[in-house]
């Protein structure tokens, strides 16, 4: 008789509440009761607040069991918990909960279902199809098929990657290259992470299908530092990836060459802009570079450069696999597939959840996040990380689409949302958008540098003047807002306003304005 498989999330998220810890309990009650189990360390299926979540393979499907406690363990031997019993942590078959039920999980298919290390086990689901699909086509068709899907980068800049891929094909270079932006450091964002830790080998195969089709020979991956988890589990990957003959001069058999190398990143916010990445990449100070050139024909080392985040190549093996039809079919207007959305701050029900464009905010907090962890009302939502606006209630309506977000002056960003109940202050939550700007900044051009540094000083008299006083400070807060938006090199100093403009525009009351005098000096400014 084959011993019963349990699951037990080895994701930085299911470690960081005890899941090795409730991985050895299950080891020590199972010699003690001389029962023979597989236990297998997958990836996190995303309903973080059920974390450690355990899985048992019954014969009515994988019955989950959570969150599940090292004390836990031997009462769940008890009830009968390999069979499938009955416990009051027991929440039935895992793919039948509504939580992954009403998504559409394209990207994240694999992600909690299989061991991120058994290479078996992602050929089992699909893995690899794309590759040996792409390998079968002329280059040109490859980067075509990603062009027609619609595939926009995934790490805020929403950018066509089929257009970024073309470039680089068609530049004549005698090296070419493929870098995988895997320095998440938005506030609320955890996808590329769950990818890199819960099912390497598709960033691997996204990546690869990129470097056969552009003609790059060398990949790296830019992870960073506070990853260290997923750093290991990549490398691993990737040295099993070139063992099987995925990677390095015979991708597959094919007699076309592509390797990666994993680096660890510097620790700065900043290198998640892609210039400052390159930087420091090549061993230099992660300091924005000025464009033109652009990295597809000026990239790292100098020469043409494909860079995309992680779920951005993640999501190429399946449009290779399924057809860009398949992929373009979901979604709204221009913004096409589906997007991994982050659910965190004040809430019952945190997690990711894969999506196809077009959900509001209002379903995911009623649906999805389940209402605020407090009991309190709803009071903003931050969507796009640390410098992206905060919405409030009038535009929870509003679809989630790139071009919908931008008209209202938002920005979808890597897909992170961060909620916060009526008790926040929106006037001090605005002066931290100006202070991390302020200590993140490369300190190359001056509306980041300076611009941030008195972004502060200027929302603290705002807040500590009134009257007259109090509306000229605002009217220059948002002429400082307009130079930063207008002047910077990048996303840091460019963003760094949305947060600002979003809390004065919103909620002008946590200023100390009423209404009509944050109009007033909206007034002023634009005169």
């Amino acid at each position: 008789m084959n011993p019963t498989t349990l699951y037990v999330p080895r994701d930085s998220a299911a470690l960081a509440v005890g899941a090795d810890e409730v991985a050895a309990a299950i080891e020590r009650e199972t010699a003690a009761r001389g029962l023979s189990v597989r236990l297998v360390r997958n990836g996190s299926r995303g309903m973080l607040w059920l974390e450690t979540l355990v899985e048992v393979q019954t014969s009515r499907g994988r019955v989950g069991y959570g969150p599940v406690a090292p004390e836990d363990v031997p009462a769940l031997f008890e009830a009968g918990w390999l069979q499938g019993g009955a416990h009051a942590l027991a929440l039935g078959v895992v793919d039948e909960l509504p939580w992954l039920q009403r998504q559409q999980r394209l990207t994240f298919a694999r992600v909690g279902l299989t061991d991120p290390l058994s290479l078996a086990d992602y050929e089992a689901h699909g893995g690899l199809l794309g590759l040996r699909r792409a390998l079968a086509m002329p280059a040109t068709e490859v980067v075509q098929q990603v062009t027609d899907s619609g595939l926009r980068g995934r790490g805020g800049a929403a950018f066509p990657a089929g257009i970024k891929w073309k470039t680089v094909a068609a530049a004549a270079a005698s090296h070419k290259y493929v870098v995988c932006n895997a320095d998440e450091g938005d506030s609320g964002t955890f996808s590329d992470r769950m990818v890199m830790e819960g099912d390497p080998f598709v960033l691997v195969e996204g990546m690869t299908i990129a470097g056969i089709s552009t003609g790059a020979t060398r990949g790296y991956i830019y992870v960073r530092s506070e990853y260290p988890f997923a750093v290991r589990t990549l490398r691993e990957a990737v040295d099993i990836a070139r063992t099987a003959g995925i990677l390095g001069p015979d991708v597959l058999g094919s007699g076309r060459a592509f390797d990666i190398e994993v680096r660890m990143a510097a620790g700065a916010y900043v290198c998640g802009e892609e210039t400052a990445l390159l930087e420091s990449l090549e061993g230099k100070r992660g300091i924005v570079r000025a464009k033109p050139p652009i990295p597809a024909l000026s990239g790292l080392f100098g020469q043409p450069t494909v860079i995309n985040n992680v779920i951005t190549f993640a999501s190429v093996p399946i449009i290779l696999a399924r057809g860009a039809a398949f992929y373009r079919d979901y979604g709204v207007g221009r913004s096409h597939g589906t997007l991994p959305i982050q659910i965190a701050g004040n809430v019952r029900r945190g997690g990711l959840v894969e999506l196809a464009f077009g959900v509001t905010l209002r379903e995911l907090l009623v649906d999805w996040a389940g209402g605020t962890v407090s009991g309190r009302p709803v009071k903003a939502v931050q969507v796009g990380g640390p410098l992206g606006a905060y919405v409030p209630e009038s535009k929870w309506d509003v679809p989630l689409d790139y071009e919908a977000y931008a008209a209202m002056g938002a920005v979808v960003g890597h897909g992170g949302i961060v909620v916060h109940d009526d008790t926040a202050d929106l006037s001090r939550l605005a002066r931290y958008a100006m202070e991390f700007c302020a200590i993140e900044s490369c300190g190359k051009c001056t509306p980041c540098r300076i611009g941030s540094t008195r972004g502060v000083e200027v929302i603290d008299r705002i807040t500590a003047r009134a009257g007259t006083a109090k509306a000229e400070q605002v009217e220059l807060l948002r002429d400082l807002c307009d130079t930063m938006l207008a002047g910077s090199l990048c996303a840091m100093g460019g963003m760094t306003p949305y947060p600002v403009l979003s809390a004065l525009d919103h909620y002008p009351e946590d200023f100390g304005l009423q209404p009509a005098d944050a109009a007033q000096a909206t007034a002023g400014a634009v005169a």
